[in-house]
């Protein structure tokens, strides 16, 4: 019996045993720290070489193009202005925008002043007058020096009021033809500078497309060349090259001060011709104009970008089946996207780029 006792006694023990140092693997292992998981690094992909770009050599219509500025202006326009200087203006019979008749009174200068002294000149040359037709009675009993003398002051006292009257005049200003005030740079009472421009007065009936080109645009320029212009808002109309401008002067004929800009004339524009062209379009609408200077059709092109020139040797890379593989080439005309290839390359071809 005690033998039993033993036995499962024993038997007790081992399992208190087995599962106290259970507890103290399990408690053990709670107190250590956490192992960090392993960093999953990206895979590195391996560095690709850029491949070069590749055009295909076609054909296509090549225009050289002169691109300018330009206005609307009228073909009969002209800058109106008073001779007489420092005087006010006294009236003003006109505002911008009306429409004037040839001959029709713009402004008046006051000049009172020298119709009061043409009124005193007037009642001294009527006593010279008197005064004169007694010295021809008496021209048989005078010495002949002395009445070519007399003679020659009546003239000039005669020429004087002339002059005067003549003076007068100049302080009126009228439309030279029928048209239309476009512009009006003055208002009663200014005064009132020699050649000053006062007022533009055109026929509005006949606008037409115009520009002014520097120099070295009008030596690539010529009558009858294509145009192409652009009005916003309105439209794209072609037309030709009808006249070019001329030459200014460089001597200040008599018109304002030297170095002073002076008023535009329509003979200081390119005019160009416009098919189908509104008619209600208003004078200095502004436009953009293209004129053609050359043009090439079915021209073999290639991209600027494919060109390569070493020294004076100009080629381009051709790829085929075979690879790559250089080829001079003759170049033709140029364009900021296209160059006629003249030699050396035909439609189809692959050419590399840059």
């Amino acid at each position: 019996m005690s033998m039993k006792w033993w036995t499962g006694n024993l038997f007790k023990r081992s399992i208190v045993v087995v599962m106290s140092v259970s507890l103290i693997f399990a408690s053990g292992c709670s107190l250590l720290p956490a192992e960090d998981e392993e960093e999953v690094l990206p895979e590195i992909a391996p560095p690709q070489i850029s491949k070069k770009p590749e055009y295909e050599v076609t054909t296509a219509t090549l225009e050289t193009k002169v691109q300018v500025i330009g206005k609307l202006i009228s073909l009969e326009e002209e800058t109106l202005f008073f001779t007489l200087d420092g005087k006010h203006l006294k009236e003003l019979s006109v505002k911008a925008g009306d429409s004037v008749k040839a001959g029709q009174t713009i402004g008046q200068l006051d000049v009172d002043d020298l119709v009061k002294t043409l009124r005193m000149e007037r009642l001294a040359f009527k006593k010279e007058e008197i005064a004169m037709k007694e010295t021809l009675r008496q021209r048989d009993e005078m010495d002949p020096i002395e009445f070519e003398e007399k003679s020659i002051a009546f003239e000039e006292r005669k020429q004087k009021l002339v002059d005067m009257e003549e003076e007068i005049g100049k302080a009126t200003l009228t439309a030279p033809f029928s048209g239309t005030i476009v512009t009006l740079n003055v208002q009663k009472g200014d005064l009132i500078k020699a050649y000053a421009p006062i007022a533009i007065v055109a026929d509005t009936s006949k606008i037409t497309a115009a520009a002014k080109l520097t120099k070295t645009e009008l030596e690539k320029v010529a009558v009858g060349l294509e145009v192409v212009a652009n009005i916003s808002n309105v439209g794209t109309f072609k037309g030709k090259i009808k006249l070019l401008p001329v030459k200014a002067e460089e001597t200040n004929n008599g018109g304002g001060t030297p170095g002073e800009a002076k008023p535009e004339r329509p003979e200081d524009f390119l005019i160009v011709d416009l098919k189908d062209l509104p008619k209600n379009l208003n004078r200095g609408t502004p436009l953009s104009i293209n004129i053609i200077t050359k043009r090439t059709e079915n021209a073999i092109v290639i991209p600027p970008s494919t060109l390569r020139s070493i020294g004076s040797r100009t080629y381009v890379q051709v790829i085929d089946a075979e690879g790559k593989r250089e080829v001079d080439v003759e170049v033709g005309q140029q364009t900021s996207t296209q160059i006629e290839i003249l030699q050396g390359l035909k439609p189809g071809q692959k050419v590399v780029g840059r």
